[in-house]
């Protein structure tokens, strides 16, 4: 039988190895034979990998009540209070490192990162100016760009007065040339022209900010005292998970399971942004489709479209690498205009992340949402819910892995859906290594886009297809590989490591 020293070599290989969860595994069974604080630390390292920032705290804590001088316990808890955006307790842990270790090059990365964070949303909240102005109010989209790329964009801006200030409206007429060569040209390296993209966001964010927090499409046509109402049916869906800047990736979906076109809708089911290096170019792809098929292209907001996660997982320092600070500003408030989920068919729910703390929730609390009431999501609450919880397989709930949010089971899903007569919950926000997972007996489905995420995870993406046969949609799950890139690691433009 190993001894516990002998399970903690094996999971150092596989953490070395990126094998997170078999790290997990060998871990657990030395902490089982002999707890130590060696132990828990590399434990929770290898949750931290696995973003389980919630357990890396718990880890990390154990092994601090185990050995309180253990200074890499310290680290890894104030790493993991970084990953739940918990930066004043993160920088209270590792200023303790560098109390008794003060040429620690990592604590002392990490120090500098935190306090640049904490002063820079310090100011940000200082600044803060009421709800009824906007950005877009202040750009000058009659400005000249020194090289237009080769690209004509069709840009018409109304003015009107509003409560004593001048609102803009932004309508850009979008075409597919104009999209084939945008793509061309984010292939070369090259930018758009900044009147264009303040024009493009601004634009996208009118479409997204007129729909209902609850997007209902492919609503079956029905009949109600001998006349018709509502959509036709939409014949052919498909739903994307978290794509995270892999811009090459997201032409391959298109590649592969056909471009969007009004026999072809499709759905981004949030996390588009952060992590990969090129999300400038998949949001710029997603809202130029947006505005050339306003009927067929669909987002959900993700939770990683938000200032905080922003400022930490690379959107913000590439916008202000690639293009402007006021540019990012121009996205985080198109952020704020983004529907929540999505019905499809009256019969699949859409959203990022999953269900909720309370069984009574139904589709009309998700349609009497005002999404609009608050610049930045709130902290609690089914809105937070929607973006942040993750499924279990044990029945009931549970504290989430991620410190944020919770953990539901099978029967919570089974309520929910029989509560409000769905087929089944199709939601994202976690790696599979299959691209996709169907789950709590077929009533719940996890869909991933983003294959081999991060360069790092080995996993393929998938999409979930819905094809309108007769009256009842039928579901497939299609899988896809990695798509070659250029030489550019994930957060490439990231200032704030706090990893």
């Amino acid at each position: 039988m190993p001894s516990a020293d002998d399970l903690k070599a094996l999971g150092n290989e596989q953490l070395k190895l990126q094998h997170y969860d078999k790290a997990v595994t060998f871990y657990t069974k030395a902490i089982d034979l002999s707890p130590s604080s060696i132990y828990y630390a590399n434990r929770a390292q290898a949750h931290i990998k696995m973003e389980n920032f919630g357990l890396a705290l718990n880890d990390s804590t154990e092994a601090i009540k185990l050995d309180k001088n253990y200074l890499k316990a310290y680290y890894r808890r104030a790493v993991a209070y970084s990953g739940m955006l918990q930066y004043k307790k993160s920088l209270n842990d590792v200023r303790t490192v560098l109390k008794f270790a003060p040429a620690d090059k990592n604590a002392q990365r990490l120090e500098k990162n935190l306090v640049r964070v904490i002063n820079r949303i310090r100011f940000e909240n200082a600044i803060q100016v009421d709800d009824e102005s906007s950005i877009f109010d202040d750009i000058d989209y009659d400005i000249g760009d020194e090289n237009d790329n080769g690209l004509h964009l069709d840009i018409e801006v109304t003015k009107a007065d509003k409560r004593n200030k001048i609102h803009q409206v932004v309508n850009v007429k979008m075409t597919e040339e104009y999209v084939e060569k945008m793509i061309e040209l984010f292939k070369n390296k090259g930018t758009l022209p900044k009147k264009h993209a303040y024009a493009i966001v601004a634009a996208a964010k009118e479409l997204f900010k007129a729909e209902n927090t609850l997007v209902e499409i492919g609503i079956k046509r029905q009949k109600t005292a001998g006349s018709e109402y509502q959509n036709d049916a939409v014949k052919k869906i498909t739903v994307c998970g978290d794509t995270h800047g892999q811009f090459y990736d997201v032409l391959r979906i298109f590649e592969t399971f056909g471009k969007v076109s009004k026999d072809h809708t499709y759905l981004f089911n949030g996390d588009f942004v952060d992590r990969g290096s090129w999300s400038c170019e998949v949001a710029f792809l997603i809202y130029s489709l947006k505005l050339l098929y306003p009927n067929n292209l669909y987002v959900d907001r993700g939770n990683h479209e938000a200032d905080d996660m922003n400022q930490v997982y690379g959107f913000q320092d590439e916008v202000k690498a690639k293009y402007t600070e006021r540019l990012f500003k121009c996205f985080s408030e198109s952020f704020n205009s983004l529907p929540y989920s999505t019905l499809i068919g009256q019969e699949y729910l859409v959203l990022h992340g999953g269900l909720f703390s309370n069984d009574d929730v139904t589709l009309d609390d998700i349609r009497g949402i005002d999404r609009h009431k608050n610049r930045q999501p709130p902290k609690e609450g089914i809105q937070m819910e929607m973006l942040w919880t993750d499924p279990q397989p044990e029945n009931g709930r549970a504290p989430s892995k991620r410190g944020i949010g919770l953990q539901f089971g099978p029967d919570v899903t089974k309520k929910f859906c029989d509560k409000n007569h769905l087929r089944k919950v199709i939601r994202s926000h976690e790696v599979r290594d299959g691209g996709y997972e169907i789950e709590h007996d077929g009533r719940l489905v996890t869909v991933f886009s983003a294959p081999n995420y991060c360069d790092s995870q080995n996993n393929l993406g998938a999409v979930v297809e819905l094809t309108l046969e007769g009256d009842e949609y039928k579901e497939e799950y299609r899988t896809f590989k990695a798509a070659p890139h250029p030489d550019i690691p994930p957060m490439a433009y990231c200032k704030n490591n706090l990893f």
